[in-house]
Order: C-alpha cells, then sequence, then structure tokens
C-alpha cells in the first residue's frame, strides 16, 4: 500500500510505501491511543475529581443507610395502623355474631324448632362445584371495604332478628293472655251460657258461665296468663278466683273446694289455680267458668274451643 504526501512548502511530494505487517502494527497502536485519549479527556471535563476518601465513602453509606430506616419505619408505622384498625373491625364483627347468635338461639326455642334443625353454634351448611376465580389477592383497601360491608350486613340482620323476636314475643304473649282451653283438666259440660231454669227455683234465668261438672278436689287451671283480682269467698260463687289477662280479658272460676292462689299473684297460661268443689250456690262439684270482655260476658264456649 502506498500513501502519497504532497506538500506545497518544500514545494515536492513524497510516497510512503506500507507492507501488510507495518499495517497490523499502524492498526494497533490506533486501537491503544484512541480509549486513552478518551479516558483523559473525561477527566479533564470531569474537573479532573479525584476518588473518594474512606470517611467520605461511609458517610455517604450511612446517610443511604438512614434513608432506608426511615423508610422501613414508615412501612411498619402503616402496617401498625392498619393492623390496629382491622383489630378493631374485627372486635365490632365478633360482638355482632355473639349477638346474632344470642337471638337466633332465643328464636329457635320461641319459633319450637325440631333439635338440630336450626344449629347457631355451628357455620350454615354449604356446598357446590369449584368455581373460576382471578387467583389475585385481595388489596388491603377492597379488604377493609368489604369488611365494612359485612359489618353493615351484619347489623342489618341483628335489627331484622330484633323486629322478628319482638313479634314472636308479642305472638307469644298474645297466646298466653289470650283465653283459651278448658278451666279443667278432666270432667264434662254439665251447664250452657245464656237463659236457662235455676237449679233451685225453677225459675228461667240468664247463666253468665258455663258448668263444667268432675271429680271433687279435682284440677282448676287458669286459661290465660294473668293477675290474680280475687281469691276467696264470694256470694253466690263460694269460693272464687277471678284473673285478670289486660286487653279486657277477665276470667272467673267459681265454687271452688281450694283456692290456691292470692289475690294480686301473677299466674301462667295452664297453672293449677283451685280445686273443684261444691262451695256457694251449687248442687254439686264442678266450676262455674265465665268470660269478660270489655265488663261484659261472652260465651265461655267459644274460648273453650279456641284451644282446639
Amino acid at each position: 500500500m502506498n500513501v502519497l504526501f504532497i506538500s506545497k512548502r518544500f514545494g515536492h511530494s513524497a510516497c510512503l510505501c506500507l507492507t501488510k505487517g507495518k499495517l497490523l502494527v499502524a492498526a494497533a497502536v490506533l486501537l491503544l491511543v484512541v480509549p486513552l485519549v478518551s479516558l483523559y479527556a473525561g477527566y479533564q471535563l470531569a474537573g479532573g475529581a479525584a476518588p473518594l476518601g474512606a470517611e467520605e465513602a461511609a458517610l455517604v453509606i450511612n446517610q443511604e443507610l438512614d434513608k432506608q430506616q426511615q423508610a422501613i419505619n414508615e412501612a411498619r408505622r402503616v402496617a401498625e395502623e392498619n393492623l390496629n384498625a382491622l383489630t378493631l373491625r374485627l372486635g365490632q364483627m365478633q360482638a355482632h355474631v355473639f349477638r346474632l347468635d344470642a337471638l337466633g338461639q332465643r328464636l329457635t326455642r320461641m319459633a319450637e324448632l325440631d333439635s338440630g334443625e336450626f344449629d347457631f353454634s355451628i357455620p350454615p351448611a354449604q356446598g357446590g362445584p369449584e368455581g373460576e376465580g382471578s387467583g389475585d389477592s385481595v388489596k388491603l383497601p377492597e379488604f377493609m371495604l368489604q369488611l365494612d360491608e359485612l359489618a353493615r350486613q351484619l347489623e342489618n340482620r341483628e335489627q331484622q332478628l330484633n323486629v322478628l323476636e319482638n313479634l314472636l314475643m308479642s305472638r307469644n304473649l298474645h297466646d298466653e293472655v289470650f283465653p283459651a282451653g278448658r278451666p279443667i283438666t278432666k270432667g264434662w259440660l254439665s251447664s250452657n251460657y245464656g237463659t236457662r231454669n235455676d237449679p233451685f227455683s225453677g225459675k228461667p234465668e240468664f247463666h253468665k258461665g258455663v258448668d263444667l261438672a268432675g271429680k271433687e278436689g279435682s284440677d282448676i287451671i287458669s286459661v290465660a296468663a294473668g293477675v290474680v283480682t280475687w281469691a276467696g269467698k264470694r256470694y253466690g260463687y263460694g269460693n272464687l278466683v277471678e284473673v285478670n289477662h289486660g286487653n279486657g280479658y277477665v276470667t272467673r272460676y267459681g265454687h271452688a273446694k281450694e283456692v290456691l292462689v292470692t289475690a294480686g299473684e301473677t299466674i301462667r297460661k295452664g297453672q293449677r289455680i283451685a280445686s273443684m268443689g261444691s262451695t256457694g250456690r251449687s248442687t254439686g262439684p264442678h266450676v262455674h267458668f265465665e268470660v269478660w270482655v270489655d265488663g261484659h260476658t261472652v260465651d265461655p264456649s267459644k274460648y273453650i274451643h279456641a284451644a282446639k
């Protein structure tokens, strides 16, 4: 390879002849020189900064560690706040569940469900084939929203169960205080309500109740819950028990052999209140049973048969 050099100053030209070996040497020199020149130029552009000393390097490392520690502390603080919030919501929901369990158990007894038919002490039976899910984990904000929604649902269910309990209690209370059933455990109807011939004078008279005859000393029971307003002797009735059931209902049980309750006593439906006898104006062992509604006597028969 020939390289031609032309010089105006000296007024002549020169020729340089490069062999293959000389070309390889020149290329190697260029490869070494160019990187060194570049490094030097970069150093000069950078202002000729010297490398960091040991103390300066340690300071930089400590500053970076402080930043990382601050980031860790902030993450821990956020995690503790979230954990406290979750703990609070969990406690509130557990309280709701306890109240719902107690309500459910009371309602189960009040509704007279079969044993084991509805058990609030175990989770409800569930099932079904496996569904398709995204498989993604629930994020904390979404999880908190779901907890809040579940808490609202529990509150709504508790309110609904409270209303249902009140309705059942009202129904049961009505059943308890409403006169229904026979005032005796054994016996038979010996005289109806209404006009009849008086057993002593033979003259027509209005009979204000029904007579139920039976064995002397047999049980006389209250046909509804209430408060005893009379317990003792009364003209025409012999030994009498009178019970006020509220809502305008009053029942009377006359001619008893023995009175087993006292005035002012609260009694329950079906409670034994006296024993059958023949005291007062009576021809034999029986109970004279009256039902009063709003201050007037009514036919006790429909109340006797109401329990059937």
